[in-house]
């Protein structure tokens, strides 16, 4: 009697007979385990030793675990950064040795490989390779592991016009992920007609617009098998503020003018489009239609173009509508009267009209363009100030004078469909002659001569004012030649008229010539109460003619008649005065000195013990 017993100790029988002999076909797995022999006859029984018989098989196609268990119609599938364990089992006797591979490159060696912190990265292919090394024998069993990312940030939302704006198209997009999101349009937490859940990274609604209040509120909601909790984005519908605005400028040469229409605010955006009386700018629908560019050219002078604006929102078509016109200028007073050497403003206004010019251009009485001065150091002084704003330009005339700044002035302005300019006339008026003046009287202050006390009077006294009057004095003085300049002069003279000098100028200079004074010089200017002055700075030696003029702001009288500063007049009473005063001071230092040489030689003289009468007789005859 043959007996097996297994693994788990279940002992059964496998063979009963006479014969000492058990054979086994087709040797199989099952049957490894121990095995012994029984006898018995009628006396007795006996049991052999227990021998092991191990059957070498394997290995089988392994079987793969994958934990956490997730499964696709592709495959297995593991959420981003979770920890992923690959458990390789296959029968074999000997025990298998397992090898795994990724994406067909072997990564590691054992059973059960583990990915700590799986990544998008490590989507792909795993194999299971095991091998059986003592029958040389091996099987391999390969799965599709996918590893599911959410896509980044949020859904994005967005409202664009549709149907020829009038609808409305709501776009969700929530592009990446792996899987796509599920994405769904709802609208007062209600899913929209057309919804429901699409797993798409963008998701479409077409909305109509006459069936959608104004400020409406539309949300779309992303669910992703990578989020444990779903996200949205949402998007509002509202119209337009107020009415489109309608607007014109030209280039920088008025070459061309372009027309401008915008109708601010509004989701989604309107379109708006221009239509002239030509039929310039028909084009409904064009998205870039907003800006009408037209050659500029008079003929255009009071044509009329028409801007039209649309929204889904709004089943009306809204309009705005401006009319080119060439500018218009107006100013204060055509005729601008001011007295010489004052400032004067010359004012020029823009009427409304379109386009608006590029700038206000006024021309001086000589037609040249003004054009703004900048004073710099050292620099000469300005002559004209511009003042500009948006509709009016000023030019102030600074310091008129009769002689440059009378005439007309002219401003001008033009824009893309025409030009214009008015003139303005400057009239720069003198102010009344003063009166003249007389010096009555004229005298050096000492014998020194290096001051000259002045006094004049008026010949007529007037009242200062704009109409006329007196507002100070010029005094001038000039100074004698010496007779050696003028031998040089009168070479010089004969020189120019050998070389052909103009008459008028050889007779100016014979005249020079006679005078024998320098040119009048101005020394100080005077205000116009004075009537006395001192005149310092004087050359004793030389001899001088001095004239005072008298002035009303820039009008110049005539001047005085030039006169030579007279001597003062001598006296002889200071003179003996200070002879006598001087006799008595030298008499009074002698009999001083006198007296003390006595008193010193009569303390040095031998004969002291003399009486008084000797000695002051001796030291007298001494």
């Amino acid at each position: 009697m043959w007996e097996h017993e297994t693994y788990n100790g279940l002992v059964s029988t496998i063979s009963q007979g006479n014969r000492r002999v058990f054979n086994m076909t087709e040797v199989n797995r099952n049957q490894t385990g121990w095995y012994r022999c029984g006898a018995r006859n009628q006396v007795n029984q006996e049991q052999s030793n227990r021998i092991w018989l191990d059957i070498i098989f394997g290995p089988d196609i392994p079987q793969i675990d994958v934990t956490p268990y997730s499964i696709t119609d592709r495959g297995y599938s593991a959420q981003e950064r979770q920890t992923v364990s690959l458990l390789c089992q296959a029968q074999s006797n000997p025990p298998s040795q397992y090898v795994w591979f990724y994406n067909n490159s072997q990564v590691y060696t054992g059973s059960q490989f583990t990915i700590p912190w799986i990544m998008r990265l490590n989507t792909g292919t795993y194999a299971c390779l095991a091998q059986n090394t003592y029958l040389n024998t091996r099987t391999r069993k390969t799965i599709s592991l996918t590893v599911f990312y959410p896509p980044d940030g949020s859904p994005s939302c967005s409202v664009l016009p549709a149907m020829n704006y009038s609808s409305l198209n709501l776009t969700c997009s929530w592009p990446g992920g792996l899987p796509s999101p599920s994405l769904r349009w709802t609208t007062n937490l209600l899913s929209l007609a057309q919804g429901g859940a699409w797993p798409a990274n963008n998701v479409s609604v077409l909305q109509s617009g006459s069936q959608t209040s104004n400020n409406s509120l539309f949300t779309c909601l992303g669910i992703h098998p990578a989020l444990n909790t779903s996200t949205q984005c949402t998007a509002r519908a509202w119209s337009p503020y107020s009415e489109p605005v309608c607007s014109a400028y030209a280039t920088g040469k008025n070459q061309y003018l372009l027309l401008s229409c915008s109708w601010e605010g509004g989701s989604p955006r309107s379109i708006v489009w221009w239509e002239g009386p030509k039929g310039e700018g028909r084009g409904q629908g064009v998205e870039t239609s907003n800006i009408l560019v037209l050659r500029s050219n008079s003929t255009q002078n009071g044509q009329a173009y028409t801007c039209y604006a649309k929204h889904p929102l709004d089943t009306h078509t809204r309009t705005c509508s401006l009319r080119l016109e060439a500018p218009v200028l107006l100013t204060q007073r055509s005729v601008v009267s001011v007295f010489e050497g004052s400032d004067v403003q010359l004012t020029c206004i823009l009427q409304a009209n379109y386009p608006p010019v590029n700038q206000i251009v006024w021309f001086n009485n000589r037609r040249q363009e003004v054009i703004q001065e900048v004073q710099e150091a050292l620099a000469t002084t300005r002559k004209y100030v511009l003042r500009r704003a948006a509709a009016w330009t000023n030019l102030t005339v600074l310091e008129t004078d009769g002689t440059t700044d009378n005439g007309q002035y002219w401003c001008s302005a033009s824009n893309a469909v025409g030009g214009t300019e008015i003139p303005v006339t400057l009239l720069v008026k003198r102010y009344p002659m003063p009166p003249n003046v007389t010096l009555v009287r004229l005298v050096y202050s000492s014998q020194q001569r290096r001051e000259v006390e002045l006094e004049w009077q008026m010949e007529g006294e007037g009242e200062g004012g704009e109409g006329g009057g007196l507002t100070g004095f010029i005094l001038e003085r000039r100074l004698e030649e010496a007779p050696g300049r003028r031998r040089g002069e009168e070479e010089k003279e004969k020189d120019r008229e050998e070389a052909g000098a103009d008459p008028a100028d050889q007779e100016e200079q014979r005249q020079e010539k006679r005078s024998s004074f320098s040119p009048w010089k101005q020394v100080a200017v005077l205000e116009a109460r004075e009537r006395v002055h001192t005149l310092g700075n004087m050359t004793p030696t030389d001899t001088y003619q001095i004239r005072i003029t008298a002035v009303n702001h820039r009008t110049l009288g005539h001047p005085s008649p030039p006169e030579t500063p007279a001597d003062p007049p001598f006296s002889a009473y200071p003179a003996v005065i200070g002879a006598a005063i001087g006799g008595m001071l030298i008499t009074t230092i002698a009999t001083v000195l006198l007296f003390m040489y006595i008193f010193r030689n009569c303390n040095n003289n031998p004969s002291s013990t003399a009486g008084p009468g000797r000695t002051s007789t001796s030291l007298m005859m001494r």
